[in-house]
């Protein structure tokens, strides 16, 4: 997987970063200064909102998050061991590495969107609400009541172009109890 952001913004990004926040776990710091003193690992680092789903990933996070210190994920495993972390990044340097930095603020930094990638990773319904499922839910309930409404209708005019009283009758009926439930 190619990345959209060099490896140069990549590092300056994270010194940026170790220059500004102190991280809740000393070997986070560690892990973060091996990656900017190796290009080659860089190449294939990605910052993404949320590692979870990542086939490998990490989560750091300041002291000033609420977030817990450290997670590696790998191929749904799970570890807080930082030094399996590092090793595993020392032994896999070619392999894509997703890392989610968890700081005060850090939807509103400028220099962590600079370097933010999409996670491809995620499933499509993550960012969907149980109010955005309600809702879509709702509007699909009255999409169908609006359509079985139009095709009474139809089926209203059709028994008047036939002068077919009882099916008039059987459908108007029908009709007016949708449009009382809606």
């Amino acid at each position: 997987m190619l990345s959209s952001v060099t490896a140069k913004d990549k590092k300056k990004f994270i010194q940026w970063f170790l220059n500004h926040y102190r991280l809740k776990k000393r070997e986070s710091v560690w892990i973060l200064n091996y990656l900017v003193n190796h290009m080659d690992i860089l190449e294939h680092v990605h910052f993404v909102r949320d590692v979870k789903y990542c086939p490998r990933g990490v989560m750091i996070s300041s002291r000033c998050s609420e977030k817990i210190p450290f997670r590696f994920y790998k191929n749904h495993l799970v570890t807080t061991d930082a030094e399996k972390t590092f090793h595993d990044i020392r032994l896999n340097k070619q392999e894509a590495l997703f890392i989610q930095l968890n700081f005060h603020q850090a939807n509103q930094s400028s220099y962590y969107a600079a370097v933010l990638e999409e996670n491809p990773f995620l499933p499509d319904d993550y960012y969907v609400t149980k109010d955005d499922k309600q809702t879509t839910a709702e509007l699909l309930d009255q999409l169908l009541i609006n359509q079985k409404q139009e095709q009474l209708r139809e089926e209203i005019d059709e028994a008047l172009d036939a002068g077919n009283q009882t099916k008039f009758l059987e459908l108007t009926k029908e009709l007016e109890k949708l449009l009382n439930q809606s």
